[in-house]
């Protein structure tokens, strides 16, 4: 994998300099991450983005077939994949960083709609109170002094 990372493409070179080194993007971007039994070009865990940029090699019939079946395998498995074309990187890079910032706020408001409401801990817990009526106490002492579920588990 060191070796990969040692030899980029000059698109790949281009894309890591100009808009996924570390924090340039104010998110985290990894270059050749294994990702099932593939190696991505380039990966922000965060949001289980990849970013591929292909060559002249991705334009023969057998590699364009591997790709399809690559992209839905991991697309299957919850990544979101897209593919840059070597000349877009190195002659439009700015596009393609307004590109990657723009499938960004896409996955932010995706998960956003996914996720359980956050707690005041900072986690993705869904206060109890939400499904069960304020009525309903536990015992938190053998002096059976009652609390509100929702003070129990969220304090």
């Amino acid at each position: 994998m060191n070796e990969n990372r040692k030899k980029m493409t000059k698109a790949e070179a281009c894309l890591w300099k100009y808009a996924l080194r570390p924090k340039q993007m104010g998110y985290t971007f990894n270059r050749q991450r294994p990702v099932l039994n593939y190696i991505a070009d380039f990966m922000c865990k965060e949001f289980k983005l990849i970013i591929e940029v292909d060559g002249y090699t991705h334009l023969l019939e057998e590699v364009i077939k591997k790709d399809i079946i690559r992209q839905t395998e991991l697309e299957e498995a919850g990544f979101k994949v897209i593919r840059f074309k070597d000349e877009e990187v190195l002659k439009e890079i700015n596009r393609v960083r307004a590109m990657i910032l723009e499938t960004i706020e896409q996955l932010k408001v995706e998960v956003s709609k996914s996720s359980p409401l956050p707690s005041s801990r900072g986690g993705n817990c869904i206060p109890i109170s939400i499904f069960l009526p304020m009525e309903q106490f536990i015992f938190r002492s053998k002096k059976r002094t009652a609390a509100p579920l929702s003070q129990t588990f969220l304090a």
